[in-house]
C-alpha cells in the first residue's frame, strides 16, 4: 500500500507563506517514491500579506488554508482534521510562513510560540514514532518542541552562501544539537525520528534544494 504522508502548509509565497519550490518539490518527490500526500493547512489567518515584488506588507488580509490551497491545487483539508493514526508521516516546507504562521519565530526567535494545532500535529507523530521531515526554516519548530533532538538548517557560520547561520546559534541554545551540511543533504536523527534539510536557508542553485527536499523525502519515506 502506498505511504499516506500529511504535507502541512503555511500559506503560499516565501515571505509570507510556504516555500512555493520547496513545497512543490515535497509533492514532486512524494508522488515518485509513490506515496501519496495528503495537504493541510491551519484555518487562521496569515500574520500579514508581503508584496513579493516590493518586499513589503501590504494591508491586505488573507487566510492560511485558502493561500496553501492554491499550491495544493484545492486539493487540501483543514489542519484540525488531521488524524495521525490514518498517516504514515508527517513532512512540513519551509517559507516564512512557518515563523510567522505557524509559530511567532519571525518576532521572538528562540522565545517564539508555536501554533496549538501544530505543535499537537507534530507532538501527536513524535508520540506514535512516526517520521516527520522538516526543511528550510522548519526544523525551529522540532528544535523548540523537542529539546535535545538533532536538526540541521544547513550552517552556523554565516557568509555569503549561508545567510541565515544564525538560526542554527539560536537552535543550539534551545537545547537542540544542530549538525552542519550541504544543502543537497539530509540529516537524520533517528533516535526522534526528524529528517531535516537546509534547501533555501542556503544561497544554492534550485536544482540543489530540489535534490536536499528529495533526499529528505526518502529518508522520512524510508522511516515510515
Amino acid at each position: 500500500m502506498a505511504k499516506r504522508v500529511a504535507v502541512v502548509l503555511a500559506g503560499c509565497g516565501v515571505f509570507d507563506g510556504s516555500e512555493i519550490h520547496e513545497a512543490s518539490a515535497v509533492l514532486v518527490h512524494l508522488s515518485r517514491e509513490g506515496a501519496q500526500a495528503e495537504v493541510y493547512a491551519p484555518n487562521i489567518p496569515q500574520m500579514h500579506v508581503v508584496d513579493h515584488v516590493k518586499g513589503q506588507p501590504t494591508p491586505e488580509q488573507r487566510n492560511v488554508l485558502v493561500e496553501s490551497a492554491r499550491i495544493a491545487r484545492g486539493n487540501i483539508k483543514d489542519l484540525a482534521e488531521l488524524d495521525v493514526k490514518g498517516l504514515d508521516a508527517l513532512i512540513i516546507p519551509g517559507g516564512f510562513g512557518v515563523a510567522k504562521n505557524l509559530s511567532t519565530w519571525a518576532t521572538q526567535g528562540k522565545n517564539c510560540s508555536i501554533s496549538k494545532e501544530v505543535e499537537g500535529v507534530l507532538r501527536a507523530f513524535h508520540a506514535a514514532h512516526k517520521p516527520i521531515g522538516l526543511c528550510c526554516i522548519s526544523p525551529v519548530l522540532a528544535a523548540k518542541i523537542f529539546p535535545g533532538c538533532e536538526v540541521t538548517v544547513g550552517h552556523d557560520t554565516e557568509c555569503e552562501q549561508w545567510p541565515f547561520a544564525k538560526t542554527a546559534e539560536a537552535m543550539k541554545e534551545l537545547g537542540c544539537r544542530h549538525v552542519n551540511s550541504q544543502v543537497s543533504e539530509a540529516h537524520v536523527d533517528a533516535r526522534n525520528r526528524l529528517v531535516s534539510t537546509s534547501a533555501f536557508m542556503c544561497n544554492a542553485p534550485i536544482h540543489d534544494i530540489h535534490d536536499g527536499v528529495g533526499n529528505m523525502v526518502r529518508e522520512v519515506l524510508r522511516l515510515a
